[in-house]
């Protein structure tokens, strides 16, 4: 979802090759050193981390300034990229994780989120940047564990700044559907252009 967000907002348009990873194809398997979405290809190299696609893609065009942000904003994507991100999984999939506690890890979650709360007024910093990019998805994913547990939170910065997400014309594009790609399949691009 944010590598599609970054690619919409740079304009950069890729060909675009919907993977089902319970079925990756060979063609996939071939070029993605983690066998994991979202993978990019690019003319010299493989990116296949989403926050890498992120800067690759903004790095191309950067029409809003994503990219020009405090220092700060690395921090905050860091964070939840890595203790948040963790304390989601553990929280989202705890089947996977039996030998766990999924509600402290929804405890540790909630921290992030309230400190999160505190920041926005109504973006991380003075604008949106990417760091509000980078992390929206993975709020979004947190919140529709228990949506209704999301909602009674204390939390109405960080619940407007998601709505606000949820209700943009980008989200609606990031979101749509496409069939899973094949082998000799007409090429798909994205985003599509006027």
């Amino acid at each position: 979802m944010r590598a599609r967000l970054a690619l919409l907002q740079s304009g950069t348009q890729v060909e675009l090759r919907e993977v089902v990873l319970r079925d990756k194809p060979d063609a996939f398997l071939e070029v993605s050193p983690s066998a994991t979405v979202p993978c990019l290809v690019t003319g010299d190299s493989v990116i296949d981390e989403s926050i890498d696609i992120m800067r690759w893609a903004l790095g191309q065009h950067d029409p809003q300034q994503w990219l020009d942000m405090p220092e700060e904003g690395d921090q905050w994507i860091a964070r939840c990229d890595g203790p948040f991100k963790h304390a989601l999984d553990r929280t989202k999939y705890a089947t996977r994780y039996p030998d766990e506690d999924a509600n402290a890890h929804r405890e540790d979650a909630h921290a992030f989120l309230a400190e999160l709360d505190r920041a926005l007024n109504p973006w991380i910093f003075e604008r949106p940047t990417m760091a509000d990019h980078a992390i929206l998805p993975f709020v979004r994913q947190f919140a529709f564990i228990d949506k209704q547990i999301f909602d009674r939170q204390p939390w109405p910065n960080l619940q407007n700044w998601l709505e606000t997400f949820l209700n943009s014309a980008e989200f609606v594009q990031i979101m749509q559907k496409y069939p899973k790609w094949h082998e000799g399949d007409a090429p798909t691009y994205f985003p599509q252009k006027p």
